[in-house]
């Protein structure tokens, strides 16, 4: 069976929806995927071990992209089409996909159901649902289990720009797609962690560079944000020890390669995009009181953060 799944953006939704996919081939081995993906998101997708092509969609060139985007498209017909994007740009390259069933998530908007055959239930809790629930209800329309199939698996990532002491450290995310979700605590917990557990490295990390002190110790503490390149994630988060990330893109990635998270909410509710699955004890969910991110203590996310640490090497002083 060829199918084609559509998902330009985010990295956090690509992420949900690479893990639909992995569990749609572990369910059905002979399937071939075709995916479509942002140009600042495909590299990631390639690395992907269950998808098999990415269709790259430029957007930041306009209808030009667009247009050659559908080109591309329209060169194979695929048995099944599913958008899992559900806005206008998506719908318009599900309408004029050739594809055999085309399927897009029933909260949708800008006019893309226009483009859809079928579209699959939501979960008991509608729209407000997880994120993930929403998007694994496009397996039963194969007879598919909605379920998970595991840490998410990627093809072997070269990352030259990782230092070998990042291996196994403990990673950090200070950055978010939206400054609202940044916490402003990274660089006093930081500070808090160095002095408590000297045994332990630190990275920072992320796709915009974020200014650390120079006084940290450059044997313990490494400065990657802005360094790396979005595939190179995937190992450095992989082999982490811990990863503490306000709600992003890379807090996802952790929860979906099975690594211990710290993950830090403010204005999004962790119910709807917290790490999946809500229930695994290796997710810590860290929720900022009513005054928001700038109320959050350093000390209520420490907490956390070296009780996961003492866990597992039991060197936080």
């Amino acid at each position: 069976m060829d199918i084609l799944i559509i998902k330009p953006s985010s990295l956090g939704d690509i992420i949900h929806g690479l893990q639909v996919a992995q569990s749609l081939k572990a369910q059905l081995p002979d399937t071939r995927i075709t995916w479509v993906a942002r140009e600042i998101f495909a590299p990631l997708v390639e690395a992907c071990a269950c998808v098999d092509e990415v269709i790259v969609f430029h957007r930041k060139a306009g209808w030009a992209g667009l247009r050659q985007c559908i080109r591309e498209i329209r060169a194979r017909r695929y048995d099944w089409l599913w958008d899992m994007q559900g806005l206008a740009r998506s719908g318009l390259m599900t309408w004029r996909a050739r594809a055999g069933k085309k399927a897009g998530r029933r909260d949708n908007r800008e006019g893309a159901r226009l483009a859809y055959q079928l579209m699959p239930e939501l979960p008991p809790n509608g729209a407000t649902s997880h994120a993930q629930e929403i998007l694994l209800n496009f397996l039963p329309l194969l007879g598919l289990e909605p379920k998970v199939a595991g840490p998410l698996r990627f093809r072997e990532v070269t990352a030259p720009n990782l230092p070998p002491e990042a291996v196994g450290a403990l990673v950090l995310f200070p950055g978010s797609r939206r400054a609202e979700k940044e916490w402003p605590g990274f660089a006093e917990l930081t500070e808090k962690l160095l002095a408590a557990a000297p045994a332990t490295r630190i990275v920072w990390a992320g796709d915009q560079p974020v200014t650390a002190p120079l006084e940290w110790p450059r044997e313990r503490f490494f400065n990657l944000t802005g360094k790396t390149t979005l595939p190179e994630l995937v190992p450095l988060v992989a082999q982490a020890r811990l990863c503490v990330c306000n709600d992003s893109g890379p807090m996802h990635l952790a929860a979906a390669l099975g690594t211990e998270t710290v993950a830090i909410f403010g204005p999004t509710p962790p119910e709807r995009f917290g790490p999946w699955p809500l229930t695994n004890p290796c997710h810590h969910v860290v929720q900022a009181p009513e005054t928001g991110l700038n109320g959050l203590a350093v000390e209520a996310v420490f907490a956390p953060v070296a009780a996961a640490l003492a866990g597992s090497e039991g060197d936080i002083a």
